[in-house]
């Protein structure tokens, strides 16, 4: 709040092209050392899904410049989400919130995710391992690489599925799959970023998984203010100053204002001061906690990593369920959205700065839940 009221009182709006953008600057700088990606370029926007929108213009400019080529196709998985317009929403897996083929405009997932509730076909009664990778693959080289500019992937699924982790090696297959091939690799990290999962960008849980642009959004602005930012790495930054690239569709009269910047330099603050052995140590506890909880008949599984897990329960329950949770003074967000008939669940992604006593009412509250549902 310091920080905001400082910069209120200020000035609390100067678009970028007519005041010197410096609280704006200094934004990008720490975020890129936060993210763990010093050198990279950024792009501020207003939110994530106008994050997701800059990527993906910046991948086609890029692409365009280096390697020549004439279409952009955007390559999702069946289990994603990547925003509420109507691009993001066309071609993103996550069909409940855009139930209508029609108003997809031809878009769609290209691959399925590697979680056996959208490919258990590929791995009945094996799971899905690294080689659903290669389902990338043939869906990139089914439209041509020429003809695609990026993958746009979750690097841990959000709350389409309920925080599905990939299997070890998958991401790293799909970028090798996707630099053999001469297209992007572009995480959407809106839910996930800056230590949700227990490190600055989830992809950070794996080796040889760096994708070329990261977006950000809901850790930066931590419910302060909506805000994004699109990460480009250094070394394909360059091509969007190249003459022939196309105007940068980037930035925007409100994209991440004094205002806003300042909250957020307010919440890198609060991130840079984190106990992290504390806070490592409550996902932990978070996690063995939640995993208690499975194997009898109301939780079906439990999935997630640092401060965000899924609870699976069977159909028809989720809902007395939450208002189960409710009762006992805690809210959950749902999902309702892997395999068919589709999973279901609650989200549990507990603020970064809860204690150790907030860990233990969450999950006794839940436990609590759980055990009157049955």
């Amino acid at each position: 709040m310091a920080r905001i009221e400082k910069q209120f009182s200020r000035y609390s709006f100067g678009g970028a092209a007519v005041v010197q953008p410096h609280i704006q600057m200094e934004l990008m700088e720490r975020l890129c050392q936060a993210a763990g990606r010093p050198e990279d370029s950024v792009a501020l926007t207003t939110c994530g899904t106008l994050g997701v929108e800059v990527a993906v213009g910046l991948a086609r400019n890029i692409v365009r410049v280096r390697d020549g080529k004439r279409r952009g196709d955007i390559l999702t998985s069946s289990l994603s989400y990547h925003g509420n317009s109507v691009f993001t929403l066309g071609v993103a897996g996550n069909q409940i919130r855009n139930p209508r083929p029609e108003d997809r405009y031809g878009l769609g997932p290209a691959f399925p995710a590697p979680y056996p509730p959208t490919h258990g076909h590929a791995h009945e009664g094996h799971g899905c391992d690294a080689s659903c990778a290669e389902e990338v693959a043939r869906a990139i080289d089914s439209r041509g690489a020429e003809n695609v500019a990026a993958v746009l992937i979750e690097p841990v699924n959000g709350t389409t599925g309920g925080a599905f982790v990939p299997p070890e090696g998958y991401l790293r297959r799909v970028s090798e799959i996707c630099r053999e091939r001469n297209v992007l690799v572009i995480h959407d990290e809106v839910l996930t970023g800056l230590w949700r999962t227990g490190t600055p960008l989830a992809s950070h849980h794996w080796d040889g998984c760096e994708p070329d642009l990261v977006i950000l959004s809901k850790g930066l602005g931590a419910g302060y203010v909506g805000v994004g930012a699109v990460l480009v790495s250094p070394e394909i930054a360059p091509l969007l100053r190249h003459r022939e690239a196309d105007p940068l569709p980037a930035m925007g009269t409100m994209a991440t204002h004094p205002l806003m910047a300042a909250a957020c330099l307010g919440v890198l603050d609060e991130l840079e001061s984190l106990d992290f052995g504390a806070f490592t140590a409550r996902g932990e506890r978070l996690g063995t906690s939640l995993r208690s909880l499975s194997g009898g008949a109301q939780v079906r599984d439990v999935r997630g990593v640092g401060h965000l897990y899924g609870v699976e329960v069977p159909p028809g329950l989720l809902w007395p369920l939450m208002e189960e949770c409710e009762r006992r003074g805690v809210f959950f967000y749902p999902f309702t959205g892997a395999g068919d008939p589709r999973s279901e669940g609650l989200v549990v992604a507990p603020p970064l700065t809860s204690s150790d006593e907030d860990i233990d009412f969450l999950t006794s509250a839940l436990t609590g839940a759980v055990a009157a549902v049955s």
